[in-house]
């Protein structure tokens, strides 16, 4: 053979960004220089969830339907159990869009990258940061514009510290905001890519030892619905962190 299958190169081409969109029985579609594939993705996710929640959900309903009464469940679910638990009962109400939006973007992405014409944009540590990055605007311009300077530092420093250890305790705390959102970062990201890699590096086995590796196949299967459940759990355990963190800030009493 002149040109020898090359495991890694395939499983590379399958998980990182690019500029070029491969669609199958279609000729790689190039995208313009501004926009990436993982780019293309976040659209299509936003896309989707405004013709869901704006066309497919009707509130206007007298007895919900199954699809409009399950995104209810999950909204209500999110606002009592995750917003209000972890935020009080004001600031959970007032979050709560914030935290369904962010449930509802990471699901939808990290479902999309199970259908093979799309790619996992939440594999690639650039969009987690994004997502992260957010959560730690709340966490340090919400509780500025919540309780101003002397409640930001009252978040940082715990009552009864003694003085003569803030120089330490303070850096630390700073430190530690950027910690609870790296942590959020690298959690996504890296349980979206490993799942990923495993199905792929299965499905190789198949080109590259041929008949032989055929039950490789049946674990890529049962390894491709175990990730449908690490889809959701992601998601809600994004979300869940994001109001234990922001709530830490909010409500450091607690």
């Amino acid at each position: 053979m002149s040109h020898a299958f090359n495991l890694e190169k395939y499983i590379l081409h399958h998980m990182q960004d690019s500029h070029q969109w491969y669609l199958p029985f279609l000729p790689p579609l190039s995208l313009p220089p501004f926009l990436s594939l993982h780019g293309v993705m976040l659209l299509i996710a936003a896309a989707l969830l405004v013709v869901t929640f704006c066309f497919l959900y009707n509130k206007r309903q007298r007895v919900p339907g199954r699809f409009t009464g399950s995104l209810e469940a999950v909204v209500i679910f999110i606002r009592d159990d995750i917003a209000i638990k972890n935020l009080g009962t004001e600031d959970g109400r007032r979050l709560t869009p914030f935290l369904c939006t962010m449930f509802f973007f990471i699901l939808t992405l990290n479902l999309m990258g199970l259908i093979p014409v799309f790619s996992t944009a939440t594999a690639n540590p650039n969009v987690t940061a994004a997502l992260a990055f957010f959560t730690l605007c709340f966490m340090m311009f919400g509780t500025l514009f919540k309780g101003g300077v002397k409640g930001f530092l009252n978040a940082l420093i715990p009552s009864g510290v003694p003085k003569g250890i803030l120089f330490i305790l303070v850096p630390v705390e700073i430190f530690g905001l950027f910690i609870k959102t790296g942590a959020l970062m690298i959690r996504l990201f890296a349980n979206m890519l490993a799942g990923h890699m495993v199905i792929f590096a299965m499905l190789g086995l198949v080109l590259l030892l041929g008949v032989a590796a055929l039950p490789s196949v049946l674990l890529a299967v049962c390894v491709g619905v175990l990730e449908v459940f690490i889809a959701f759990l992601q998601a809600y355990i994004f979300t869940l962190l994001t109001a234990v963190f922001i709530g830490q800030m909010y409500h450091p009493q607690h």
